[in-house]
């Protein structure tokens, strides 16, 4: 029989990694806190990293959410932080037994749980099948931990009994420990609400521009108040997160359009969200730019009412994409314009080039594939990269490589790290 030596190779370099990272754990003497859920953890995160970094040093990895670079985390990056007082972690699931790995190797202080939904659905299928495997981060809390959990989200409030550890909920339910209310965003005012737990009130004005952000928001707050994080400091934090890019981030093109960038990921269950805060602004024009739904990238059916929706909000709604076919709207919409349809976000970005109007507010809600963000960017920036799908997860301003066309960025990249490696040398050399 035939062995492999770079399988065996990659699997013993891939052991030893391991090692090191239970050994990085082990010796840390940070808070550990893991965010997951379905929606919103991405947000929570960074929020609480945020607000943690006002109270103490703070390691917060997003994004980059699997067991991968967990491992680099324990095992490298941790060192070259200083030995940090808390370590933010965002873990996904993108299928069955993908947390649970990562939440042993974690072994968190705090586990939070923003809310189950039905996504990956050809690999769950079902709410409990993922309910079950986010519960992963809350069974391995360590011993004197706590879990924060969604109380309006019964599969969430069920966690309470997947450890022995102690609970808190969060939400707009009477019963939750930190209980929502006065809940209020109608951009360009932005999201603002009021948070009651123990007889204390705090005030919350937070730069979303959805009135759906409560929820992340409550999650990082009650969890940073039960870490004691001064009450007046949460406040002041939570009042300069700068929001993350796709992500409910506000684009303003000087003179120009207004956008809210919603295009790092489109479930079903969010599209809603995002058509609310559009309802509710006050601006007088406004346009929904739709792109590729998640885990519905055949359903004619999604496509059909995610239009109609928009259609009842929106001034005009563009659709962008391979799907753009399936809205099913009548031939009076698409002959008055009220329906418009691109196949490639450059397409798109050259037509709300020529018609964007000073005060008007454009949505761009799609999955990350599309990188629907270049459509704003191109207002503010120089944007030479308009390949239909690059294959990059990441959003475009953090690859950083939107001002070069796609087919020079291999080249572009290995001159930059050589200009790197020259400008360490010669700092070598000075010393």
């Amino acid at each position: 029989m035939k062995v492999d030596l770079r399988e065996v190779r990659k699997a013993l370099a891939w052991r030893l990694q391991l090692i090191r990272a239970r050994r990085g754990r082990a010796k840390s003497r940070a808070t550990f806190i893991g965010i997951t859920g379905s929606s919103g953890k991405t947000t929570a995160a960074s929020l609480l990293g945020h607000i943690l970094a006002g109270h103490g040093s703070v390691y917060t990895q997003v994004l980059a959410n699997t067991i991968k670079l967990l491992v680099s985390t324990l095992s490298r990056r941790m060192k070259r932080s200083g030995g940090a007082d808390y370590v933010v972690f965002e873990a996904a699931a993108f299928g069955p037994d993908t947390i649970r790995p990562m939440a042993e190797l974690l072994r968190p202080n705090v586990a939070v749980v923003t809310m189950v939904r039905l996504e990956h659905l050809a690999s769950f299928r079902t709410l409990e099948n993922v309910a079950g495997e986010k519960s992963n981060l809350v069974r391995a809390l360590e011993p004197g931990g706590f879990a924060v959990l969604n109380a309006d989200d019964p599969h969430v409030l069920a966690m309470v009994s997947a450890s022995n550890c102690r609970s808190v909920t969060f939400g707009m339910s009477e019963l939750a420990d930190y209980r929502v209310r006065d809940v209020h965003a109608a951009y360009p005012e932005l999201l603002r609400f009021s948070l009651h737990w123990r007889g204390n009130v705090l005030h919350l004005e937070v730069p979303f521009p959805g009135e759906y952000f409560w929820l992340p928001t409550a999650a990082a707050v009650a969890t940073a108040l039960e870490l004691g994080v001064p009450p007046q400091t949460v406040k002041e934090r939570v009042a300069t997160f700068k929001p993350l890019e796709n992500r409910g981030q506000v684009i303003v093109a000087g003179n120009g359009p207004h956008f809210i960038v919603d295009a790092a990921k489109a479930p079903w269950h969010s599209l809603y969200l995002a058509f609310d805060a559009v309802a509710k602004s006050t601006f007088s024009r406004k346009r929904i730019v739709l792109g590729q739904l998640s885990d519905f990238a055949g359903s004619n059916t999604k496509y059909a009412y995610a239009y109609s929706a928009a259609r009842e909000i929106a001034d005009q709604v563009i659709y962008v994409g391979d799907h753009a076919h399936r809205s099913k709207a009548s031939q009076a919409d698409r002959d008055s314009g009220r329906l418009v349809q691109f196949r490639t976000a450059k397409e798109a970005s050259d037509y709300i080039g020529q018609t964007g109007m000073p005060g008007e507010l454009i949505l761009l809600k799609s999955s990350s594939s599309l990188h629907l963000e270049r459509v704003a960017l191109a207002f503010t920036h120089d944007v030479q990269c308009w390949v239909p799908v690059c294959g990059k997860r990441e959003g475009c301003e953090q690859c950083g490589l939107f001002g070069v066309p796609f087919d020079q960025h291999r080249e572009f990249v290995a001159q930059r790290k050589l200009q790197r490696r020259r400008r360490k040398l010669l700092r070598l050399f000075r010393r």
